[in-house]
C-alpha cells in the first residue's frame, strides 16, 4: 500500500497539474470506485461537474483536492473536497486525452482547457473517491478522525509520546494506528524500528519516552529520505503522475531483505508474521521480548 512519502509524491505532482483547472466533466467506471460516497456515483458525478480544483493536500495516506465554484475562489474559504484513496493498488495519472484508456481505468476528469485529463487507475479496486465537506481547519470531516502526520503543522510530537506510552499495545501495532500518528505504514514502520534498535513487538508502555521518540524521530527521518527518492516502488502499482517508480526501496535496510545481512551488524535479517503480513527486523540489535507461555 503506498505509504505517506508515496502519496506525497502524487500530492506534489497533481498539485503543479491540476490546480486552478475546472473539472469539465467526470466519467465513472464500475461500482467500487466511489462505493465510499454513499449517495452514488450520478450524485458525485453533479458534486464535481463545473467545478475548479484549488489546492492539493494530504494527511497521512489520504489525498484530498479542494473544490471552489471560481477560479478566483479557489483561494477563498473552503467548504468542500474530493478525498482520494490510493488503497493499494490506486493511480492517479495526468494523460493527453488521446492516450489509451488503461486496464483499469476507473475515473477520468476531463478539464475545460482542453489540457491533460486525470485519471484513476486501480487494479485491484481497494481505492476510490468520495466527496467531503471540511472542517474550520480544511479537514475533510470523513478523516478527521485521522491523527496528525509527523509533516503537519498540527502535529505535536510530545503529545504523540504520551499517547503512545500510554498504550498497552506492541509499538509496531501503534505506529499503524491511524488514530495516534497517521502515515506510517508496515514499510516505514520496519525501517524506523531497525533505526531504532527497538523489536516492534516490545510492549509501548515499557518504553522510555525517549525511546518512543527516538523511533517517532526515525519514523519521519527514512520518510523524508524516501520522499526525495520518489518513495518505494516494489513492482508496477505504485507510480506518480507520469507513470514513474520511486527508487527508494534500494536504501531498505529491514524491509524486505529477510536473509541479507544486518548494515549494522552483519547478522541476518529476519521475518516473522504479523496482523496478516510481515515484519523484518534485525534479531541481534533488535532483541525481541519473550513471548508469553
Amino acid at each position: 500500500m503506498p505509504e505517506l512519502p508515496e502519496v506525497e509524491v502524487v500530492r506534489r505532482e497533481l498539485a503543479d497539474h491540476v490546480a486552478g483547472r475546472r473539472i469539465a466533466s467526470v466519467e465513472l467506471r464500475g461500482t467500487r470506485v466511489a462505493r465510499r460516497h454513499v449517495a452514488g456515483h450520478e450524485d458525485l458525478i453533479g458534486l464535481l461537474t463545473g467545478r475548479v480544483i484549488g489546492r492539493a493536500r494530504r494527511r497521512g495516506k489520504y489525498l484530498w483536492l479542494e473544490l471552489a465554484d471560481a477560479a478566483d475562489a479557489a483561494n477563498g474559504p473552503v467548504e468542500d473536497a474530493l478525498l482520494l484513496h490510493l488503497g493499494m493498488s490506486g493511480q492517479l495519472l495526468v494523460e493527453v486525452a488521446a492516450a489509451p484508456d488503461e486496464k483499469h481505468l476507473h475515473a477520468r476528469f476531463r478539464f475545460d482547457d482542453s489540457g491533460p485529463e486525470l485519471r484513476f487507475v486501480d487494479q485491484r479496486t481497494f481505492g476510490g473517491l468520495a466527496w467531503s465537506a471540511t472542517g474550520a481547519d480544511g479537514i475533510p470531516l470523513t478523516i478527521a478522525h485521522i491523527a496528525p502526520d509527523p509533516f503537519e503543522p498540527a502535529y505535536d510530537p510530545n503529545a504523540v509520546v504520551r499517547r503512545i506510552k500510554a498504550k498497552d499495545s506492541e509499538i509496531k501495532r501503534v505506529l499503524l494506528d491511524q488514530t495516534v500518528v497517521s502515515g506510517i505504514g508496515n514499510i516505514y514502520a520496519d525501517e524506523a524500528l531497525w533505526r531504532a534498535q527497538v523489536h516492534g513487538r516490545r510492549m509501548a508502555s515499557t518504553l522510555t519516552k525517549p525511546t518512543i521518540a527516538r523511533v517517532l524521530g526515525h519514523a519521519r527521518d527514512v520518510m523524508t529520505e524516501a520522499l526525495g527518492e520518489g518513495g518505494t516502488s516494489f513492482d508496477a502499482l505504485y507510480v506518480n503522475v507520469n507513470g514513474a517508480s520511486g527508487y527508494f526501496d534500494r536504501s531498505l535496510a529491514a524491509y524486505e531483505q529477510v536473509g541479507r545481512p544486518c548494515r549494522r551488524c552483519g547478522t541476518l535479517i529476519m521475518r516473522e508474521h504479523f496482523m496478516n503480513r510481515s515484519s523484518f527486523f534485525c534479531p541481534r540489535c533488535q532483541v525481541a521480548p519473550r513471548r508469553p507461555r
